[in-house]
């Protein structure tokens, strides 16, 4: 037998840890034993950085996972504690010949993978990692001097000319082994509380039906409609990216299938021509490239989880507002289309990612505090936090990362909102206060004096700062950090 330890790969299908423990263990090995033995490990350590939303995706991912293998005469084994520990016990408790996982890339992950192999070795048990989570393993795509690439578009570039494998297919039932498992620990038993946001539901077929039906319309029409809060062209699967309920060639394989559609005049999305919509899932494979150069990054760079991946010639002199930062936590900035996204946040543990990067740069920008608050505040309520993603994009927009947006481009919070929710629409959604008023007075609300903002019946809040003020307030920041005279 073998055993096939789940972390961020709750999934069956398309997994490569639990096709090669399964496909050995059908092969014949214990004279014929049926086989590989589903393992989920938690992790105080890990949860350590846990927030109540992740958690309770977790949970129901595992939920639906141990279903899966429930109905092919399996189960999920759970186990809690630190796995160095409890892996050397499982192994004897089913004598299991190996060990399997699925890589992690983080330096958390890596740690605590390298502790495991030195528990097992001291065990005498086999055990091997494979690569699964992204496509290309870290530094497989480098410089032609063969270091790690800081800048997108030339890993981009690489990426794309890449081949792409296949989806690897779910264990046959033959190939499970017959144990029961113990019931999953409530989400209060693990430390956490139910969240009061409205997570979305969890597990593969969910993912699979959100891969299904972007891929019927908002995939031709993501180049063009991505920016847009309210004009649903995005795919949400980043929770299920992060969690590994469905596998990335799974996903780009449906894209590929889309391509082709399009190619062939077959998607039936009016608008927008063939070559727009075929540009348009180029554009949204760009989005799984960004996903792994960052945890590209990420693995060379492990620090960047607390410190600038770009150095500066002085320390950024951040300002320790907590007023300030309350007001943007709990949506209280009186700036409409920063308030909607983080009241979106709290109410659904996501935010669409327009909107992720004007709150970004609004907290970065305007209020100039320290990005690490705004990661560590969406690490805490995302459903779908990843370390690498969320880090390069706080990154991005605090002009601190790799590839980062210019210190002196700074986001309009005015200008975004009515760019990209002209008639207010995603605003009023989040911002009930302002339900009834005028778009085009949404939109001016920074403009507005005190007499025309008490005109307005409503309780929403003026603005807490000047983006004028602040914006000049951030340039003198940034040129100071840079040692400008």
């Amino acid at each position: 037998m073998q055993i096939h330890w789940h972390r961020d790969d709750l999934r069956p299908a398309d997994n490569r840890g639990l096709a090669a423990a399964a496909g050995v263990a059908g092969d014949g090995v214990d004279n014929g034993t049926p086989g590989a033995i589903p393992v989920f490990v938690f992790d105080d350590d890990i949860l350590a950085y846990a927030g109540d939303a992740r958690v309770r995706f977790m949970l129901d991912a595992l939920g639906s996972l141990r279903w899966w293998y429930r109905d092919r005469g399996s189960d999920l084994v759970v186990a809690r504690g630190d796995p160095a520990s409890v892996l050397p016990d499982l192994a004897a408790e089913y004598d299991a010949d190996r060990i399997v996982w699925n890589k992690g890339y983080s330096g958390l992950a890596r740690d605590r993978d390298e502790r495991v192999r030195d528990a097992l070795d001291g065990h005498k048990v086999a055990h091997d990692s494979f690569h699964d989570a992204i496509f290309h393993e870290p530094g497989s795509i480098t410089t032609n001097a063969g270091d790690p690439y800081s800048v997108f578009t030339y890993f981009g570039r690489k990426w794309h000319d890449r081949p792409k494998p296949d989806p690897i297919d779910p264990p046959e039932p033959a190939a499970l082994a017959d144990v029961d498992g113990d019931p999953l620990p409530t989400i209060g038993e693990l430390g956490f509380a139910d969240p009061d946001a409205d997570v979305e539901t969890a597990g593969t077929e969910a993912a699979r039906e959100r891969l299904a039906a972007f891929c019927s319309d908002g995939i031709y029409r993501y180049d063009e409609d991505r920016d847009y809060p309210t004009r649903s062209a995005v795919s949400r699967l980043s929770a299920h990216l992060t969690w590994g309920t469905i596998g990335i060639r799974e996903v780009y394989d449906a894209t590929e299938d889309a391509r082709e559609r399009a190619e062939n005049g077959g998607a039936d999305v009016s608008g927008f021509t063939p070559e727009e919509q075929v540009g348009s899932v180029e554009e949204f494979q760009s989005q799984l490239a960004w996903r792994e150069f960052y945890t590209h990054v990420l693995y060379f760079n492990p620090e960047v989880v607390t410190e600038n991946y770009k150095e500066y010639d002085h320390d950024i002199e951040w300002r320790d507002d907590p007023e300030e930062l309350r007001a943007w936590k709990r949506g209280e900035t009186g700036y409409p289309i920063v308030d909607a996204g983080m009241r979106q946040l709290r109410e659904e543990a996501y935010m669409h990612n327009r909107v992720r990067m004007i709150v970004a740069s609004f907290l970065t920008k305007d209020l100039q505090i320290d990005w690490r608050a705004g990661y560590h505040h969406f690490r805490d309520h995302l459903a779908d936090h990843d370390t690498a993603n969320d880090n390069g994009g706080w990154q991005w927009a605090a002009s601190t990362g790799t590839d980062a947006q210019p210190y002196f481009r700074i986001f309009n919070p005015m200008t975004q909102g009515e760019r990209y929710d002209p008639d207010a629409e995603y605003i009023t959604r989040y911002v009930p206060a302002l339900r009834g008023v005028d778009a085009d007075t949404i939109h001016e609300w920074h403009e507005l004096s005190p007499v025309e903002r008490a005109r307005v019946d409503t309780d929403y809040p003026a603005p807490i700062v000047d983006h004028s003020e602040r914006r000049e307030a951030a340039l003198s920041m940034f040129e100071a950090a840079r040692g400008d005279d």
